[in-house]
């Protein structure tokens, strides 16, 4: 018997057509839909550290759009691409915020900005970008407090440095110094500074082909392409490892939230943050730049 008899006589079969096997194929149908949306389209993922701040915050909910940068192993679910490099899309663009596998365990993926393209020599001097040999310029901007919330913490060292403030309406929260970057191009972007770290100062870099070197936006609190995979950090992210770039914020959540009590449903979502981020400067429509206060 022919493979397309046996199936158009199992399909005529009241098997086929019982509850059961409806709603077998209806559940297939549904994990195949899924699987090739997050795989070619969007896929959602959870900020859980600070190293972005202030553009993301940890419990931001953010999406990656998949056909930007078109697709390869990693940016497709379970890897269902074989290892091809990379298969349609663009090139990703200086200032943009990346969503990529870690170098060093491609089950985790990361966010970060980009800094440094192939070719580039990129150094930090005294917590200043050096790039191709010429600073990237920086604006003091006033200075920012961050509610202090189950997701955010806040550094207290005594007699060392202490960064608890408090907000306008009494809240506790925590006070950075707050500056503009600027891009070659102009494409610019907030950074945060709060101490003398060690990541302030570092060798130049030279950027491999098909690789970039990334930067977090909270530059005292990020393991990034300053630091090679055997400190934990990235080193340069391979073109291949790229999942897609920030494509937005559709949700948000200070911890405080508890789904077993509804009452705290409301005040637990950063409804100020819902909305579309630019993922070249991390800014949100209809808010502020990082919808949080400046400090006075």
């Amino acid at each position: 018997m022919k493979l397309s008899e046996g199936l158009r006589r199992l399909r005529a079969s009241s098997v086929w057509r019982s509850p059961l096997v409806a709603n077998v194929r209806f559940v297939i149908m549904c994990a195949l839909i899924a699987v090739g949306v997050r795989s070619f389209v969007v896929a959602p993922f959870v900020i859980p550290s600070e190293s972005m701040l202030p553009n993301l915050l940890v419990g931001d909910y953010i999406y990656a759009t998949k056909w930007t940068y078109g697709y390869s192993h990693y940016s497709t679910a379970w890897g269902l691409m074989p290892h091809v490099g990379r298969i349609g899309g663009r090139d990703p663009e200086r200032g943009e915020v990346l969503l990529f596998a870690s170098p060093g365990d491609p089950s985790i993926t990361f966010v970060k900005r980009l800094v440094g393209m192939p070719g580039d020599r990129v150094q930090m001097r005294a917590g200043t970008v050096w790039l191709n040999g010429r600073p990237l310029p920086q604006k003091r901007l006033r200075d920012l407090l961050i509610p202090i919330t189950p997701h955010t913490t806040c550094l207290a060292i005594p007699g060392i440095i202490d960064l608890r403030d408090r907000m306008p309406d009494g809240r506790p929260a925590c006070h950075y110094l707050r500056r503009r970057e600027t891009l070659p191009g102009g494409r610019s972007y907030v950074v945060l500074d709060f101490a003398v770290a060690r990541s302030d100062d570092t060798r130049e870099f030279r950027v491999p082909e098909d690789h970039y070197f990334v930067l977090g936006d909270n530059r005292d609190n990020s393991m990034d392409s300053r630091f090679g995979l055997d400190e934990a950090g990235v080193g340069m992210v391979p073109k291949e490892n790229l999942i897609g770039p920030a494509g937005g914020i559709f949700f948000s959540l200070d911890g405080s939230m508890s789904w077993t009590r509804p009452w705290t449903w409301w005040n637990g979502i950063r409804w100020r943050r819902i909305g579309s981020v630019d993922s070249r400067s991390g800014t949100i429509a209809g808010a502020t730049v990082d919808g949080l206060p400046d400090a006075h």
